[in-house]
């Protein structure tokens, strides 16, 4: 895993990666952290969320993706990893199960993709990053892939 400092959304923009992904919650929200930026920026990653059925837990462990156009003109995949069901910050949502799923099915379905994500279910989540990034690694071996810490 590499780590990278920066604006996830805009090194995607920049051509640093093929496939970003971010966690979401099983309720089409998409209405904080990395999320809420994704849906305002591009309205139709939300759009393939809410293709989806509402507080539906058969979700957890799988995704949604679309594919976008920045401004640059640079193509890029956007990943909605349904990686909690509920959210909050009372407890852990994280799910780390999901998380090892939604990464291995990152891993199967782009393989030669450059991958980048947030520190995805260790902010609003509550997840530990140490056992996330631990997961993350595991199942995206052998691939190029990046944990990008947010600074503007």
């Amino acid at each position: 895993m590499r780590h990278m400092i920066g604006d996830l959304i805009t090194l995607a923009e920049q051509g640093e990666f093929d496939v970003i992904v971010h966690g979401c919650n099983c309720f089409c929200t998409m209405g904080s952290g990395i999320a809420k930026q994704i849906r305002e920026r591009y309205p139709a990653a939300y759009e393939a969320d809410c293709t989806t059925e509402k507080g539906d837990i058969s979700k957890l462990g799988g995704y949604t993706w679309v594919r976008v156009l920045s401004p640059r003109k640079n193509p890029f995949i956007i990943v909605n990893g349904y990686t909690q069901f509920r959210y909050g910050r009372d407890r852990r949502h994280a799910d780390y199960n999901a998380i090892v799923s939604v990464f291995q099915l990152i891993k199967n379905n782009f393989p030669h993709a450059v991958i980048g994500y947030p520190y995805i279910g260790a902010g609003l989540a509550g997840g530990d990053w140490e056992v996330i990034s631990r997961i993350i690694n595991a199942a995206l071996a052998g691939m190029n892939h990046s944990v990008v810490e947010y600074r503007r």
